[in-house]
């Protein structure tokens, strides 16, 4: 059995709108918690519609329905992503295809992005899934203007990006075809699950609401248990309960971002010129900090166990998908392949970073850190 930790990587919050929420779906209020929630998904991020579905990995394979992905289709991705993105893409029997990472941010090189689509360009290619790692964007006007020159769908995994901007916008109205959120992401488990599907485009939505629910679609003057199938689709809905809790969380997020750019600035000057550790560039104001990702250059795991055994829990994100047995052999990939991929892979390391966090508790991990550093050689 596990060592519960001091501090754990993540913590769920848990506030009395939540609790509210919840009572009200519990006690059969007259308030339809997940219509609510997706008007309310609207208003914050400024989009045009917004589609709850049961998960974020439901809102990426909706996705994938919505644009018609088939059988022998490309969609380009980052290698440093979670097993969701190329996981969807494979479930179509499409191909996923891999790009390097810049060395800084962890994202997609937008540079070998743009050689691959130039050099690569066919029907065949579908779309590019645009990964904001710790809620850190790209140039996202450059992604955009390559889905149009290259005729390509831009669809952006916003799992840790909820609540984050670009030039001043936040993410989910920005101009991609497609955002898909994660209420649950990675390693930062929530209490409950939900995703959320975003777009302003008309007839992505009309397909993702109708595939969303079986493609069932009803006369409204007919009895209620009469319906039709039209196509192909599942069942992506998320409960009223998760969406009662989602609902407070959304309502929170701009303060627990503010929170969590405090943490950050708090690791940054702790951290600053500890030996064999390396914090993040603090100049983005538009980070988010979903993440804090520190490098370490001599030994990662074992100063992943020292934390873990001095009650301090951390994060991987990620290991580059062509390490993972499944694409390594089906694509016959090979280890050195996405060297910057595979350098960061052996250094990073993420820190537990969200609102309910103390000062203490942060100075603890700060503190932590500097004495087992103190331990390489």
């Amino acid at each position: 059995m596990k060592k519960e930790l001091a501090i754990p990587f993540s913590r769920y919050e848990s506030s009395r709108e939540a609790h509210s929420n919840v009572s009200d779906a519990l006690d059969g209020e007259d308030v339809h918690q997940v219509r609510e929630l997706e008007e309310e998904f609207v208003e914050y991020v400024g989009s045009s519609y917004a589609l709850a579905t049961s998960h974020g990995t439901s809102a990426l394979h909706l996705a994938m329905l919505a644009l018609e992905l088939k059988r022998g289709d490309k969609v380009v991705c980052s290698v440093n992503a979670h097993p969701s993105i190329p996981e969807v893409v494979r479930h179509f029997d499409a191909e996923p295809v891999f790009i390097d990472i810049e060395e800084e941010s962890y994202n997609i090189n937008l540079d070998k992005l743009e050689a691959y689509l130039e050099a690569n360009s066919s029907k065949k290619l579908k779309a590019v899934i645009v990964t904001h790692l710790g809620g850190v964007t790209v140039d996202l006007q450059r992604v955009y203007a390559m889905g149009k020159q290259y005729s390509v769908k831009i669809v952006e995994d916003a799992s840790d990006a909820l609540g984050a901007t670009y030039q001043g916008q936040k993410i989910g109205s920005t101009g991609a075809d497609i955002v898909c959120f994660n209420f649950s992401p990675h390693l930062k488990k929530n209490i409950c699950n939900g995703g959320m599907l975003v777009s302003d485009d008309d007839e992505i939505m009309e397909r993702a609401r109708l595939l969303a629910n079986h493609a069932m679609v009803k006369d409204e003057d007919a009895l209620e248990y009469i319906y039709d199938v039209t196509d192909i689709g599942n069942d992506y809905a998320l409960s009223q309960l998760n969406a009662a809790y989602i609902r407070a969380q959304v309502g929170e997020q701009d303060a627990n971002i503010q929170r969590q750019k405090a943490i950050a600035q708090m690791y940054s000057e702790g951290l600053e010129g500890v030996e064999h550790v390396t914090v993040p560039k603090m100049d983005n104001e538009e980070n988010p900090f979903s993440l804090y990702i520190i490098k370490i250059d001599k030994n990662r795991d074992s100063f992943a166990v020292a934390l873990r055994d001095a009650g301090i829990g951390t994060g991987l994100h990620y290991i580059p998908l062509h390490l993972l047995s499944y694409y390594k052999a089906k694509y016959s990939l090979r280890v050195n392949d996405f060297p910057v991929a595979l350098r960061s892979f052996q250094q990073v390391l993420s820190l537990p970073i969200y609102a309910s966090m103390s000062d203490d508790e942060v100075n603890k991990v700060i503190k932590t850190i500097k004495k087992i550093a103190k331990t390489r050689v």
